[in-house]
């Protein structure tokens, strides 16, 4: 069996999932949620593992038209950095600021870095996703995530 490019990402998926999956089966269950904050990231670990364990055995040749897919440009190379730069700030700030706030500029700042040029239909999107997901997860699925410096 030969080690093509799509079975070593399918390794390294595979690790990931595994190494994510023991930390989701760590976390701390609360008595009295319907929900539990566990439930997410064992099912994203799981279908994380069975799609790296599908793309192991996917069929696929390697051709010199693909090996040119994947060089980057430059220009796509500092956007995909600058996303990247992004999710970290994302995640840096998401406990102090707060779920909807950090939401709301994350989509607005990455959707205008994409290219999106409407502003005003860029900012009621940012809005109305970072509060309908805030909603729907401390509402509907009693699963608490940052307030931040709001007050809800």
């Amino acid at each position: 069996m030969r080690l093509t490019v799509n079975r070593g990402i399918s390794i390294v998926l595979i690790g990931i999932a595994v190494v994510y999956l023991v930390m989701a089966f760590q976390l701390p269950e609360y008595a009295f949620v319907p929900v539990d904050s566990d439930l997410v990231p064992k099912l994203l670990g799981a279908s994380l593992l069975i799609l790296g364990v599908c793309f192991f055995f996917a069929k696929d040749t390697d051709t010199e038209e693909q090996k040119q897919k994947r060089t980057i440009p430059k220009t796509e190379l500092w956007m995909l950095l600058a996303v990247m730069g992004l999710i970290l700030v994302f995640i840096t700030f998401l406990e102090v600021i707060g779920f909807v706030i950090m939401t709301t500029l994350f989509i607005f700042v990455c959707s205008r870095l994409l290219g999106y040029q409407k502003w005003l239909v860029n900012a009621i999107t940012s809005i109305v996703f970072s509060i309908g997901v805030y909603w729907l997860f401390n509402y509907g699925l009693a699963i608490r995530l940052p307030a931040g410096i709001l007050p809800f």
